[in-house]
């Protein structure tokens, strides 16, 4: 009797999402699929080899217990018993071999295969522009990365060598069948797609099933992605709904208990089912087959028969995979596809042709006209211009979604103008070299990312061939190096998962000595201290006016404190530049810049000296 084959029925189907989502299979995808295996062509050849072989020589056993029923037990031979006795246990012994060294090369292909399009994928994303991350659903692109690169190895090592063995395998049954009697032959090719339908029938309900669990898995990730986060696990905690989160999961984790029991349940019953259908095909081929002995054939004998039994159980398998490769087949196709998505997306932002790499920067800026927009109809930036020289530092100052982030954005090509032209000394961005650009160009954010490690990994993260004295020369100067010798650990203490174990002023004072190890031409202020009390603002201004004053600075802030600093203030509004100059002149002329100081500057100052007044008296 074969054995179950329960794994087959639920992997048969689809559903509707992937039923709606199939790939439209061409010649050019498929070219494209097997361009990713022509390098590992000899090892394919030599894995096709073991296929065959293999799958000769398990059908061997089956077939030469024939000679040992009728030669050596009927015929009471038993030296010929014997031989035929040890030539199936070697056989069946050459056929493990064979696939165990059919199993590594299938695995060394997969692995390198997922090898190669990783790197390429990684490559490929580490190309593209700010605005595919930022387009893009993060969870979508690590699926891509990980879960669809993954499943190509399941392609090369299951689906593309279940073809190619369960063929070879039906081909060499029934051409074996059909030599021992064409009879019985033909009933088993009957008997065999009758065993297939309670095995799909099964697999409908499994997969329905199945499909019900993976929801309820879904919604248990959901919970606990939400709750187990450090922001849901605060709010939870402070709106005292622990009783409340308990119980949606005990609810999910109830109804995922019972799809488990029911489809356990629905294994069993089909298990019996294919039980009896797998003992009715040997059934009928000993009746039709005795019937055939002993009234009309006596060149059958009773070990033919028991070789087309046999030989029928090893068809069974075969059939019922090659019957669900059609959806495996899609699945890879689908697979594929998605990958070649991500590949084939173009790379926005890349160098030209002989990209110019000067022996040095000044760090000066000019926006000449330029024009800007994420979307063909919505436009951002229109007609900006301004010059920044070097050594000088402007602030750029506006209301939330004026486009002030945008314009220096587009300084270090983490997007391109859409129109006119932005320079770095004096070339225009695109005709210089991305590395030399963006190693010139250093921008601190209002949220500043930092890796889960320690101080010292973050800053050589910056520049990894900076000595010990380097590190603390640039946290002195970002006004962080007393606090990092204050720490058992100095150094190398730990950050935290995005620097949350540091505090906002710590962790904003840790990015800009991370920038200083830098040392670009152009330095950038994005809201650096928007998000801080005014004691670590008084801190982190500390360290910034002293770089302001030696170097090429743009400054976009919110606190009057940060922009009397520049030497020149740019406003914006709507994506214009509608006033430049100095602070007492821009809040005479009583136009946007006298609003935002009326509503915004002044009541920041206000509460600085008020927090500053506070500090005093404690």
């Amino acid at each position: 009797m074969p054995p179950p084959l329960g794994g087959h029925g639920a992997r048969g189907f689809m559903s509707e999402e992937e039923k709606a989502s199939l790939p439209k299979v061409t010649p050019a995808l498929l070219k494209r699929v097997f361009s990713c295996l022509t390098p590992y062509w000899k090892q394919l050849i030599l894995t096709l080899l073991c296929i065959i072989l293999s799958s000769v020589f398990i059908l061997l056993p089956s077939i030469l217990t024939g000679k040992i029923i009728d030669e050596g037990l009927i015929g009471r031979n038993l030296s010929k018993l014997i031989f035929y006795l040890a030539l199936s246990f070697a056989v069946t012994l050459g056929a493990n071999l064979i696939q165990v060294a059919e199993s590594y090369i299938n695995t060394w292909i997969a692995q390198h295969i997922t090898f190669d399009m990783r790197n390429t994928m990684f490559t490929h994303l580490q190309k593209m522009s700010q605005r595919f991350f930022t387009s893009n659903n993060q969870g979508d692109i690590i699926t891509r990365m990980t879960g669809d690169i993954s499943g190509v190895e399941q392609v090369v090592t299951s689906t593309f060598s279940s073809i190619l063995s369960n063929s070879i395998t039906l081909v060499v049954a029934l051409v074996a069948m059909f030599r021992k009697n064409w009879i019985l032959a033909l009933l088993g090719i009957i008997i065999v797609p009758a065993f297939t339908l309670p095995t799909r029938r099964a697999g409908k309900t499994r997969w329905s099933i199945t499909r019900e669990a993976q929801e309820c898995t879904d919604e248990i990730n959901g919970i606990l992605n939400e709750t187990m986060s450090v922001s849901g696990q605060l709010l939870v905690k402070l709106f005292c709904r622990e009783d409340h989160e308990y119980g949606k999961y005990r609810d999910v984790n109830g109804r995922l208990i019972r799809l488990h029991i029911r489809e356990s349940m629905a294994g069993r019953w089909f298990r019996v089912v294919l039980s009896l259908f797998t003992n009715i095909g040997p059934m009928l081929l000993y009746l039709v087959g005795g019937i055939l002995m002993m009234r009309y054939d006596s060149s059958l004998t009773v070990g033919d028969i028991t070789v087309l039994v046999a030989l029928l159980g090893k068809t069974y398998g075969p059939v019922n995979s090659l019957l669900n490769i059609q959806v495996e087949w899609m699945r890879s196709m689908a697979l594929f596809t998605r990958i070649f998505e991500y590949f084939d997306m173009p790379v926005e932002i890349e160098n030209i042709p002989g990209a110019l790499v000067p022996k040095k920067a000044t760090g000066s800026v000019k926006f000449t006209h330029v024009d800007f927009s994420y979307e063909p109809d919505r436009q951002i930036l229109k007609d900006v211009n301004f010059t920044l020289e070097s050594g000088h530092s402007v602030a750029i100052v506006g209301p939330s979604g004026s486009g002030k982030s945008t314009i220096i954005n587009l300084i270090p090509r983490l997007y391109d103008v859409t129109g006119g032209s932005v320079t770095f000394d004096g070339v225009d961005v695109r005709h210089l070299d991305l590395a030399f650009l963006r190693r010139n160009v250093g921008v601190v954010t209002q949220d500043s990312y930092l890796f889960n490690g320690t101080i010292r990994e973050n800053l050589l993260y910056a520049r990894p061939d900076a000595t010990e004295q380097d590190l603390l020369d640039a946290c002195g100067k970002a006004n962080i190096l007393d606090f990092i010798l204050a720490q058992p650990d100095g150094l190398d203490t730990m950050v935290g998962n995005r620097g949350l174990k540091l505090s906002g002023g710590e962790k904003q004072r840790v990015s800009i000595a991370r920038v200083l190890l830098k040392d670009p031409a152009l330095l950038i202020f994005d809201e650096a201290t928007s998000a801080l009390d005014s004691i670590s603002e008084s801190k982190i201004q500390e360290a910034i006016d002293p770089l302001i004053e030696s170097r090429t600075s743009i400054l976009i802030a919110h606190r009057l404190s940060t922009i009397l600093a520049a030497d020149e203030i740019l406003v914006v509004k709507e994506g214009q530049i509608v006033e430049r100059g100095q602070h007492r002149d821009l809040v005479k002329a009583g136009g946007v810049y006298t609003e935002l100081y009326e509503t915004q500057f002044s009541r920041a100052l206000e509460n600085e000296d008020t927090e500053q007044e506070t500090g005093q008296e404690k």
